[in-house]
């Protein structure tokens, strides 16, 4: 394999990250991460179309993802691109290819032009949606079975995200993220819980992790009622999580009852967006 110099700084992993692009910093995903990979001393680089308000040790930029200009600037002098930006559903076509498949693109060629090591890419279970509950625990490298447009823009970018490392020698880290949100929300978040703390553990831990290349992982809370993706490589990368959504099962279970394991929602990873087309959820 070549080290191109663009992107390799000799000596650059036994630094702190300094400096860190957030793109979709105005998300949901965006907004709780901040807080949580703050550090004295780093600077985070937050990036969205929407407006966005600079907290403490951050830089607000208001631009697109696919703005390959803007973007590239973003990157100068950064460490890592934290990747967020896109459409966070299902949505059309056209739009999905342009947000996220070539988003996702100019993320990757936007770090490789301003000589940033590192970009850990935001993908999600929906990129092996379609993984039937019999093949659980889903491993790391499951080969993609994509459930929706919004899938497959995720299982695209993370072969963009091999591109990269093999021909450019960058750290692309793809996290298959399943439910994050602030606490769970229906009875498969039971089973697929990302919490925000333990999303601020597992991307400090891709940040901070010593030359990984490129990796496939998923990113869920301890849950108790877990067991379906592995954790074998998150956990490698340095991840140990400690939040569990079974805090929250007697509140949940109360109000949408008792899982059944012939809900369709729990027949594939993909919960919903495995549902047929007027069912899944959308933009």
């Amino acid at each position: 394999m070549t080290w191109y110099p663009s992107v390799t700084r000799p000596g650059w992993r036994d630094c702190a990250v300094s400096v860190v692009v957030i793109t979709g910093a105005a998300g949901l995903v965006g907004s709780m991460l901040r807080p949580r990979l703050a550090r004295s001393g780093r600077t985070l680089r937050v990036l969205d179309i929407a407006p966005l308000t600079a907290g403490p040790g951050e830089e607000a930029i208001q631009a697109s993802v696919t703005d390959m200009n803007a973007m590239t600037e973003a990157c100068r002098g950064a460490d890592a691109v934290i990747h967020l930006g896109g459409i966070a559903a299902e949505a059309s076509w056209p739009d999905i290819c342009d947000l996220n498949i070539n988003g996702g693109y100019v993320a990757f060629e936007a770090a490789r032009r301003a000589g940033t090591p590192r970009v850990i890419f935001a993908s999600s279970n929906h990129a092996v949606g379609f993984t039937p509950r019999s093949a659980f625990p889903v491993p790391d490298y499951a080969f993609p079975a994509p459930d929706t447009y919004y899938g497959v823009s995720k299982a695209a970018v993370e072969a963009l995200a091999a591109m990269y490392h093999n021909r450019y020698g960058m750290d692309a880290i793809c996290l298959r993220i399943l439910s994050c949100f602030p606490r769970p929300q229906n009875v498969r978040m039971l089973f697929t819980w990302l919490s925000p703390d333990d999303a601020g553990r597992l991307f400090e831990a891709c940040l901070t992790a010593g030359r990984p290349g490129f990796r496939v992982a998923y990113g869920v809370s301890a849950n108790t009622r877990g067991g379906w993706v592995s954790l074998a490589e998150a956990r490698a990368l340095g991840y140990q999580p400690e939040d569990d959504a079974e805090a929250y099962a007697a509140e949940i279970i109360a109000e949408h009852g008792e899982p059944d394991p012939d809900d369709p929602v729990l027949r594939y990873l993909g919960g919903e967006f495995t549902l047929p087309d007027d069912q899944v959820p959308r933009r």
